[in-house]
């Protein structure tokens, strides 16, 4: 049951001893405040990085055509590298099951309007595979599929903010929009995780882009992503092979590094990884060396209460005290202003973390914060540390016969 004058005990015990108390309860508070701005900060910085990597799978392989820089095989330098749709085709006969999603790119500028409203757009031809490598969100309609490229229809797919500037005062699925003064059908209307610019994009089948804008093959850039099953070191092997068969293919030199480029998001995750995992496990050794250095400066502090009571001890001994009540009523004192120190940490670290926290985005540290679970654990850690710390000496304290208690000096 509640014992309500052992509260009263409690309680007038703290406020008699304020400076004993606040001692105290500054320990903890300083260690769960440190503790929740160095995890606040680490994850301020994976919240950075997840987001870098929202817009596009995590497993992209970008490759892109330049200039040749070095002369090869009876061939000068300057060569403007062509890909075509049989590029593709060979990438994915070449390579099978590795080869998970692929889509070319062809990159347009446009002007589209609707009505009397006007503005330019990047348009990007693509294949159906293409949204997912960019994670697209389709919010209304369809993306473009296997039939539109087969009969090159002119549809297309806009950004959920092109129908925010164009179509005002009406739906934009199921209307045409002018590109450049050529009429599409729109078939689907996306969002994007990414920033503002990828939901101002307007998506088309890469073979009527081909038709409509050169009647060929071409394509500017190929888009892959690799089998998930494989791990970092397969992927960057698997993208060094790619780039070194497609230098193949169009004779280029091994060490020019202009003529052909493959970036594989795999080196990107895996230095990532490596670095959040060497700042987790130093954020981690630094957050518990302050938990315990809390731990024992509650310790000592616990200490120190139990020897300044000891004659209080003996004299409630004397009035007929059990050794369980002395104990109980030190032990209890000890959780409370662990408990509400811990939350006044907790309290003015996550408001450091909020205020600091628009400044901080240019250090590349996002909406720094921290789960409550982690630091309520911490806390409950100190307390029990607390709490064992002040039982030992209770214990020993509560044995002494009265008379010695009360000699004590």
């Amino acid at each position: 049951m509640f014992d309500i004058d052992l509260w009263r005990e409690i309680f007038q015990s703290i406020n008699k001893n304020r400076l004993r108390t606040i001692l105290s309860g500054l320990t903890v508070v300083f260690a769960i405040m440190l503790f929740t701005i160095l995890f606040g900060l680490v994850n301020g910085l994976q919240n950075t990085f997840t987001e870098a990597f929202a817009d596009d799978a995590n497993n992209a392989i970008f490759i892109n055509s330049g200039r040749t820089t070095k002369a090869y095989k009876g061939l000068q330098a300057g060569r403007q590298i062509q890909f075509e749709n049989k590029e593709i085709d060979y990438i994915k006969d070449e390579n099978g099951n590795k080869v998970e999603f692929i889509t070319a790119r062809i990159y347009k500028n446009v002007v589209a309007s609707f009505r009397n409203e006007k503005s330019n757009y990047s348009v990007r031809a693509v294949h159906p595979d293409h949204q997912y490598l960019e994670r697209t969100i389709m919010d209304e309609g369809r993306y473009i599929n296997q039939r539109d490229l087969n009969q090159k229809t002119k549809v297309i797919v806009i950004g959920r903010l092109v129908e925010e500037d164009l179509f005002r005062k009406t739906k934009a699925l199921g209307k045409y929009l002018n590109l450049s003064g050529i009429q599409y059908k729109i078939v689907g209307i996306f969002s994007d995780e990414g920033n503002d610019d990828e939901e101002r994009l307007i998506y088309m089948p890469v073979t009527t882009a081909q038709q409509v804008y050169g009647n060929n093959e071409f394509v500017d850039q190929i888009n892959l992503t690799y089998n998930p099953d494989m791990n970092f070191d397969q992927a960057i092997a698997f993208s060094n092979s790619i780039e070194k068969k497609l230098k193949e293919r169009f004779s280029v030199a091994k060490l020019d590094q202009r003529a052909i480029r493959v970036r594989n998001m795999a080196e990107a995750s895996k230095n990532v990884n490596q670095m959040m995992v060497v700042l987790g496990i130093l954020v981690l050794v630094i957050g518990l060396g302050t938990l315990i250095a809390g731990i024992v400066g509650i310790s000592n502090i616990m200490i120190f209460i139990v020897k300044e009571r000891t004659k209080e001890i003996g004299i409630r001994k004397a009035l007929g005290a059990s050794p369980k009540s002395i104990v109980s009523i030190i032990l209890l004192e000890s959780v409370l202003i662990t408990a509400i120190a811990g939350y006044i940490g907790l309290l003015i670290g996550t408001g450091i973390l909020n205020l600091a926290g628009p400044s901080l985005e240019e250090y590349f540290i996002k909406d720094p914060s921290v789960k409550t679970s982690l630091v309520v654990s911490a806390t409950i850690l100190l307390v029990l540390a607390g709490a064992l710390a002040g039982y030992v000496p209770a214990k020993k304290a509560s044995k002494i016969k009265p008379i010695i208690a009360l000699r004590n000096e």
